[in-house]
């Protein structure tokens, strides 16, 4: 993958593809987005789509399609049993991961459901470089506990490591040292979700697995965001620099015992399933599917969605596919900071990753300062993004809340789906918050779930902030949008 430069100097990234077929959007003004956030109870999943410029909450089955996957979705099989469209996303599945089996499932966290109640027991330990939120809610249900172990890089917010989803193999050897009796399997999560989209190198991943087969401890990838973290150790590793996308997936995938995935991130299609090496461990897990999800050749999923995902895989495969959302993502996150807006570095994968922490440092972090940044975002610009802080995390048993290691706001950028100048205009909109963020203040939970609250909990606010905004917005930019 050359690196393109404009003769001015200036990098800026350069869509390799060509846009067939578009989707009108609407700008709402200001006032209505305010009234929007409202009644959403300053939970950005609960907008609706009418309200929303940019959707930047996440890139879970909405990044755009390639003309070659929707050409797939034509020859679909859609046979009850025995697809074959099942045997072709097998078989896409078997060379590049060198899997035998594979189980269907209708998306990443159903594979975790099927994973943890094979092998989660009560007072058992998983530990793994970082949690995500669906992962170790599944674990926690069933009575285990989620150790991380991720370097200490890893939550650092400013920083040029280009690894900050690494373990930290000393804390990993010394807890499967002592633990190891307890431990049924070790958990990595490629492009390290909560903390910024950050990878995992090549050697990390190896050395981690070598030692959890050394005390009997079998390896699980969640390689959800697998495709961005192929990228970065191709681009950021310099042992890795010459070996193929190919040549790296398959040196990971063989210190792996099982693979799972969302498909609605690796393979832009959506669906997901568990690659497995071992004929035992497939067996112990495949009575789950039929019960849970489907049949064994589909497995809840469209055999569209399937034929779709197996071409994914293929062009996962591509540098040139993969590389488009890092390179806006690092586009975005150097213009910001140009503008002096604190965000998370380096650029990882899935999105631009804002820091609620240091943009709003009045706002306590018992007030939620990732999810009022995500509201006043949301308000300022009409982008919606997601908030990775404690919000997303859960209560501890006596209720005491859990506070987050940081506060992120992330803006996901899905793949081939935002031009350059939608992405300027975000840039613009968060740095004019920037410039006013002493209007922010703090939100309070009205309606609380017990778990995963971030997708339907509702709050509101501490003060009348968002209307502080509203008149701020009115004051400099007039009529305009």
């Amino acid at each position: 993958m050359p690196e393109i430069r404009f003769r001015s100097g200036e990098s800026i990234p350069l869509e390799l593809h060509k846009v067939r077929i578009v989707q009108k959007l609407d700008l709402v003004p200001i006032e209505r987005r305010a009234e929007a956030m409202a009644e959403a109870g300053f939970n950005t999943f609960l907008l609706k789509n009418k309200d929303i410029y940019l959707d930047m909450l996440t890139d879970s089955g909405v990044n755009a399609m390639s003309d070659r996957q929707l050409a797939a979705m034509m020859v679909a099989d859609d046979s009850y049993a025995g697809s074959k469209t099942f045997t072709r996303l097998t078989d896409k599945l078997t060379e590049i991961f060198g899997t035998e089996y594979f189980l269907p499932a209708h998306q990443g966290r159903a594979a975790e459901n099927i994973i943890a109640m094979t092998f989660v027991k009560p007072g058992c330990i998983i530990p793994m470089n970082y949690h995500f939120t669906t992962t170790k809610a599944h674990i926690t249900r069933l009575g285990g506990t989620v150790e991380e172990l991720v370097a200490d890089e890893g939550v650092k917010i400013t920083s040029d490591h280009p690894f900050k989803g690494n373990f930290d193999l000393d804390r990993l050897e010394a807890l499967l040292k002592e633990k190891h009796d307890i431990i049924p399997f070790m958990r990595i999560e490629a492009g390290t979700n909560l903390i910024g989209g950050q990878p995992l190198s090549l050697a990390n991943i190896e050395a981690a697995a070598d030692i959890a087969h050394r005390y009997g401890v079998l390896t699980v990838l969640d390689a959800s965001l697998l495709q961005d973290n192929l990228y970065f150790i191709k681009t950021r590793e310099e042992a890795a620099k010459d070996l193929s996308l190919r040549e790296i997936t398959k040196r990971i995938s063989d210190k792996m015992d099982i693979i799972y995935f969302s498909a609605r991130k690796l393979g832009f299609a959506r669906g997901g399933g568990i690659s497995i090496h071992d004929k035992e461990l497939y067996l112990r897990m495949r009575e789950l599917v039929p019960m849970f999800e489907g049949f064994l050749t589909y497995g809840g999923m469209s055999v569209r969605e399937m034929e779709a995902m197996a071409v994914g895989l293929e062009e996962t495969m591509d540098i040139d596919v993969i590389s488009q959302g890092p390179l806006f993502i690092k586009y975005m996150t150097e213009e910001l900071i140009k503008r002096g807006v604190p965000v998370v570095t380096p650029p990882g994968g899935l999105g631009c990753h804002l820091d609620a922490t240091r943009f709003i440092p009045h706002v306590k972090q018992e007030e939620y300062p990732a999810g009022a940044l995500a509201a006043a975002v949301y308000i300022a610009g009409s982008v919606r993004g997601m908030e990775r802080g404690t919000i997303s995390e859960q209560r501890e048993p006596d209720g005491s809340e859990h506070l987050a290691a940081v506060e992120l706001l992330r803006l996901a950028l899905p793949r081939r789906v935002f031009t350059l100048s939608q992405v300027m205009y975000a840039v613009d909109r968060i740095s004019w918050l920037y410039e006013h963020r002493d209007l922010i203040g703090g939100l309070r939970f009205i309606e609380e779930p017990s778990s995963l609250r971030f997708f339907f909990g509702r709050l509101e606010p501490v003060s009348p902030w968002p209307q502080r905004i509203v008149e701020a917005f009115r004051k400099d930019f007039g009529d305009s949008l």
